[in-house]
């Protein structure tokens, strides 16, 4: 079976070949901190969540389709998209704001204080976040604060009583308070830049 996330051939670290691969937990092998990891070091930390499981879902509108399994309109929930951005200096920015928040490069440069911004390529997510197109997350600063990305959170969020992230794969999505991310964040020692988008 094959199945998609970007196009080409890709060599694995575990032998897999000629696959292509997609951002669900079937490949989170592949990762260089897989899905599982990340929620047994959540577990160590004592770092409270819970994990939905559910089909993949790569965009902010296959999300909302299954939202209503864990979440109700109105209940404080934090649904979320993430862009990982870059700037002619190759800085390289993981932006979560709330899933219908819209987005305006030109003013958003501006506020993170970067040069013409443009969305990184799938090579580069990988190599900077460490996941697939599909899967960016807050929790990719698990591998993005060793590679000098920079993470900037939507102010609004702060009036959520829990946030919705992927654990580093499309299939599963972690409930987890406002403060259990902070602390994922301190534990990892991230910087959260605050901002209104």
């Amino acid at each position: 079976m094959v199945l998609r996330a970007f196009g080409g051939p890709n060599k694995l670290r575990n032998g897999i070949d000629n696959m292509e691969l997609d951002a669900s937990s079937h490949f989170q092998d592949t990762l260089p901190v897989s899905s599982d990891q990340l929620l047994r070091q959540l577990k160590l930390w004592a770092i409270d969540y819970t994990c939905h499981y559910h089909e993949p879902v790569g965009t902010v509108q296959q999300s909302k389709l299954i939202q209503h399994r864990f979440s109700q309109v109105g209940d404080g929930s934090g649904h979320i998209k993430n862009l990982y951005l870059r700037d002619k200096k190759k800085n390289n920015f993981l932006v979560t704001v709330e899933q219908d928040q819209e987005i305006n490069l030109k003013a958003l440069k501006d506020i993170l204080g970067a040069g013409h911004l443009s969305f990184g390529s799938s090579e580069r997510l990988m190599e900077n976040l460490g996941v697939y197109p599909g899967a960016v997350t807050p929790f990719c600063m698990i591998n993005g604060v060793k590679n000098g990305v920079k993470f900037f959170l939507d102010s609004d969020l702060r009036l959520c009583s829990k946030i919705y992230a992927h654990p580093l794969v499309n299939d599963r999505t972690l409930e987890v308070s406002l403060q259990n991310l902070e602390e994922f964040f301190d534990r990892i020692e991230a910087q959260i830049h605050w901002i209104s988008a």
